[in-house]
């Protein structure tokens, strides 16, 4: 009898406890949750995490992107995970953006992974504490000012137009990727450190395919993995480097660019300068960015406007408009690029839907919140710009390509393929401009037809190309389309 009593109280008594603790922890939740919610994803094995997984992707023909794709689909919008022993967070959304954007070098810094970081250099811009950002940012300004791209513009413009005749006199088959990579590496070297000479832009070309196919690799320095083939390279440019920078000092050779305007500072405060170290970091990172981010969007601006004949038909009444009100045989100036309403749209477009930028990583500096959810010291903190530019409650028909949405203003912080903020991308400008005269060219001159379809992503890559590189063959226009207005 005894028994049974204890057994009934026994009973009675356990579920009292595990409603008792259900309470605690609820009553424990809903005070966390006023602080900041859970953030919903899978850490992990300690330090490698999701790695694998996340180079699976950059190894695989869907992207590296589509690592964030699967990680929606099972988490939602918000989601975390372990990369390279730093916990990330995605963050989604025009609000998240903004309060990232708008507490830049307060709230959060910078945070690329350690293969980026050590491609371009601890010196990088993009790397740099706050501290020594806005000095460098504005030493830096110089070939992205106005007076330097108005020169730029028609120098481009008479590579580019001799370029496509000699492919269109041949007849053959082109891959869009390779040429506008090849045609922009050459303008920005030429801009920055005036090296024409064709075997050493090969060399310097060869070298930097090394550093940028490394720079979401396992970073293990042994031979033979792109990560140690990457470090290679990046000596092999910074040697380059120092040495041209040597011959200017020395007088052996002297010219109206970048480099040149960099090392007149010699005498100048070290406020007032870069070092050497400063110099070689970031003509590396320049050549990177001005090189492999256009030349991306160059490639499937190409691919948008194939599926696209109207828009490609708009675009080629507009950019023939500005050719009958020039002179025959003249070159562009960068006043005629302001003329170019729509073809302006085409880019902003492009650029919306390519994604060449996929998410801008910044580290928390403190904890903090994100539209309720909570962010712990040290996160790293990812801008998904591709998520922003394909919300359908941002951009109706997202997946269209559609340059006419930008006839209408956009939200603040909904169209970021630059960045915002104090550390928006440098080259803004330049990109645009290259975009246009490439554009112009192009659809003034010939129409095209691409000759693989194929939507395969090109593995390895820290930006999204296809993998066909988008291989076209040119058609010249009929003289009948420069005559009819």
């Amino acid at each position: 009898m005894n028994k049974i009593k204890s057994y009934d109280a026994s009973f009675v008594f356990l579920p009292s406890v595990v409603i008792g603790v259900v309470l605690v922890m609820m009553m424990q939740w809903c005070r966390k949750g006023r602080k900041g919610s859970e953030i919903p994803g899978k850490l992990g094995i300690p330090f490698l995490g999701e790695t694998f997984a996340f180079l699976a992707a950059v190894n695989s023909t869907r992207g590296c992107y589509h690592f964030v794709r699967l990680r929606r689909l099972r988490y939602g919008k918000w989601f975390k995970t372990r990369i390279l022993g730093k916990t990330h967070v995605y963050v989604p959304s025009v609000e998240g953006a903004k309060t990232v954007f708008a507490n830049d070098f307060v709230v959060f810094n910078k945070g690329y992974l350690k293969p980026m970081r050590d491609m371009v250099g601890k010196k990088s811009l993009l790397c740099v504490p706050q501290e020594m950002h806005g000095r460098m940012r504005r030493l830096l300004s110089d070939p992205f000012s106005m007076n330097s791209i108005s020169k730029f513009v028609p120098k481009f413009d008479h590579e580019l137009s001799e370029r496509l005749k000699r492919l269109e006199n041949s007849g053959k088959s082109f891959r869009v990727l390779e040429f506008s990579m090849k045609v922009a590496f050459d303008g920005i070297c030429d801009m920055l450190t005036s090296i024409t000479d064709a075997s050493t832009l090969d060399q310097l070309e060869h070298d930097i395919t090394y550093v940028t196919d490394a720079m979401l690799s396992f970073p293990l320095m042994i031979p033979g993995t792109r990560y140690y083939k990457g470090m290679k390279a990046r000596e092999r440019l910074i040697e380059t480097f120092k040495a041209k920078i040597t011959k200017r000092r020395n007088g052996e050779e002297a010219s109206d660019d970048f480099l040149q305007s960099m090392l007149q500072r010699d005498s100048y405060p070290p406020n007032e300068k870069l070092d050497d170290e400063e110099i070689v970091d970031n003509l590396l990172t320049l050549i990177i960015a001005g090189q492999s981010t256009t030349a991306a969007a160059i490639m499937w601006c190409v691919k948008f406007l194939d599926e696209n004949k109207h828009v490609q038909d708009r675009l080629r009444e507009e950019q023939l408009q500005i050719l009958r009100n020039k002179p025959a045989g003249a070159l562009l100036k960068y006043e005629d690029l302001m003329s170019m309403s729509y073809g302006s749209k085409v880019v902003k477009e492009t650029l919306r839907m390519s994604n060449v930028l996929l998410w801008y990583p910044r580290v928390a500096l403190d904890n903090c919140t994100i539209e309720g959810y909570e962010i712990k010291k040290g996160w790293n903190v990812n801008i998904d710009a591709t998520q922003i530019h394909y919300d359908p409650d941002t951009y109706k028909d997202p997946m269209r390509f559609n340059p006419s949405r930008f006839d209408e203003m956009q939200k603040p912080y909904s169209y970021i393929p630059f960045g915002s903020g104090p550390r928006t991308c440098l080259g803004i400008n330049m990109a645009k401009v290259t975009m246009l005269v490439f554009l112009h060219r192009l659809t003034s001159g010939y129409t095209w037809t691409v000759d693989d379809e194929d939507l395969s992503l090109e593995r390895k890559a820290h930006i999204p190309r296809l993998r066909s590189g988008c291989p076209i063959t040119l058609t010249r226009l009929d003289d009948t389309y420069m005559t009819n207005s």
